[in-house]
């Protein structure tokens, strides 16, 4: 691989040529706002459009995860116009998202209040009307509870589960009636789900949370390399 230089924030910045600005980004102590990123997946879901950045030479801002890293490249996370393109889309996820903090099980570790105090953003919509789900809670299960109206379609839930082969989880519908959830919406107890419990670490937010009784340590470990 041939090793190239860039700017970030007018910081020099090594990498080799053909990585992803995110990552590469990330990984040197950058912060880019992003809710369904999984490192080596690629295409990238792109979905939760957050990781927008300016590059110099580019007529508009760009999404971090689907460029990759050129030598010369100068790169700014932080003006006006990410700002408001950021604001947007976190207000865009908010506006489908049922905010529940106080009762909900990743209170204080959701991705979504993370994002909110270290950019400074809003967790209740100001611009865009709530659209509320009403969507059925599946508790089938033994392990884990799905909470569809918690969901915020990054993904990540979609990728794990393909990955271990079962394919239980995926995508349905289209605009705003998409969703994650199982084949014709059967409950997830009567899927062939293997209980790998990789959906419900990955998951950024509330959707996807173990019952009280249960332990994720062995699982995390199953996943880490991803995010």
């Amino acid at each position: 691989m041939q090793s190239i230089s860039l700017t970030i924030d007018d910081a020099t910045i090594k990498a080799e040529a053909g990585d992803n600005l995110l990552w590469v980004a990330l990984d040197n102590g950058f912060s880019i706002p992003n809710l369904c990123a999984l490192r080596g997946v690629t295409p990238p879901f792109a979905s939760c459009r957050l990781c927008f950045v300016e590059i110099e030479g580019r007529s508009s801002p760009v999404t971090a995860c689907t460029e990759t890293v050129r030598d010369g490249m100068a790169v700014h996370l932080n003006t006006p116009r990410v700002k408001k393109l950021r604001s947007t889309a976190f207000e865009l996820i908010l506006s489908h998202h049922h905010l529940d903090c106080r009762n909900c099980a990743k209170n204080r570790s959701c991705d979504l209040q993370k994002i909110a105090y270290r950019f400074g953003l809003k967790l209740k919509p100001k611009r865009l009307r709530v659209i509320p789900r009403n969507l059925p809670v599946d508790s089938s299960h033994p392990l884990f509870i799905y909470d569809l109206n918690k969901c915020i379609l990054c993904g990540k839930c979609v990728h794990v589960c393909h990955k271990q082969g079962t394919g239980m989880l995926d995508f349905a519908f289209r605009g705003m009636h998409t969703t994650v959830t199982t084949l014709a919406g059967i409950p997830l107890a009567d899927t062939g789900c293997d209980s790998c419990l990789d959906c419900v670490v990955i998951c950024p937010v509330g959707a996807l949370v173990a019952k009280p009784e249960v332990s994720l340590v062995e699982a995390k470990a199953e996943v880490a390399h991803l995010i």
